[in-house]
C-alpha cells in the first residue's frame, strides 16, 4: 500500500468512495431525501476539489495497484473552539476507508500519517467527531489516545445525529 497526497484527479474518485463508504455505513439510518442531500452538500466532486486545493487541508490517499482504498482528511484549524484544550488545535476531518478493504491497515496507515503531519504543524492537539453508536471507530480512535471530550451532534439532511467530539492532546500518551 502506498500513501500519497491527493491531486485534483482524485476528486472524483474520493467523493465516490466517501459517499460509498458513508452509505454502507449508516445509509440505513436515514431517509432517503436526508441521505441524498447530506451526499449532494458533503461528497461532491466540486467540494472534494475545494477541499484538496485549500491551503488550510490536507488530504492523504491509500492506494495499491492504483485502487483508492482510503483516505484522510485534516483541516489545520480548529473544528470546536469551544473543547479545545490546545492552543493550535487542528481537526481530523474524515478517515475514510473502502468497506471492502476494512482491516487491512488502512486505518492504521492513515492515522499515524495524521498523527505525524499534525506534529509536523506543530498542533497540540488534534478534534474530531465519531458517531455515538459505532464503537468500532470509537475503538480504534481510542488506541491512539484520544478521548471523549463532549457530546456533539452532526446533521445529515434533517436529521440530528447524536456524535461525542473525541480529542487527542498531541504528545500524549
Amino acid at each position: 500500500m502506498e500513501l500519497r497526497k491527493a491531486i485534483l484527479s482524485d476528486a472524483a474518485a474520493l467523493a465516490e468512495l466517501g459517499a460509498h463508504s458513508f452509505v454502507v455505513k449508516f445509509g440505513h439510518l436515514y431517509t432517503p431525501e436526508d441521505l441524498s442531500t447530506f451526499l449532494a452538500e458533503s461528497h461532491t466532486e466540486a467540494k472534494v476539489a475545494k477541499e484538496i486545493a485549500d491551503p488550510q487541508m490536507r488530504v492523504m490517499v491509500a492506494e495499491r495497484d492504483g485502487k483508492l482504498l482510503g483516505y484522510c482528511k485534516l483541516i489545520m484549524a480548529c473544528g470546536w473552539p469551544d473543547h479545545a484544550r490546545g492552543q493550535r488545535v487542528i481537526e481530523l476531518k474524515q478517515l475514510y476507508t473502502d468497506p471492502e478493504a476494512t482491516g487491512q491497515g488502512i486505518g492504521t496507515c492513515l492515522m499515524d500519517w495524521a498523527l505525524q503531519e499534525a506534529a509536523a504543524f506543530g498542533a497540540d492537539e488534534i478534534q474530531l467527531s465519531v458517531y455515538s453508536d459505532n464503537p468500532g471507530a470509537q475503538k480504534f480512535y481510542c488506541r491512539y489516545g484520544f478521548d471523549k471530550v463532549a457530546d456533539i451532534h452532526f446533521m445529515v439532511g434533517e436529521q440530528r445525529d447524536e456524535e461525542y467530539l473525541f480529542a487527542k492532546l498531541v504528545g500524549a500518551a
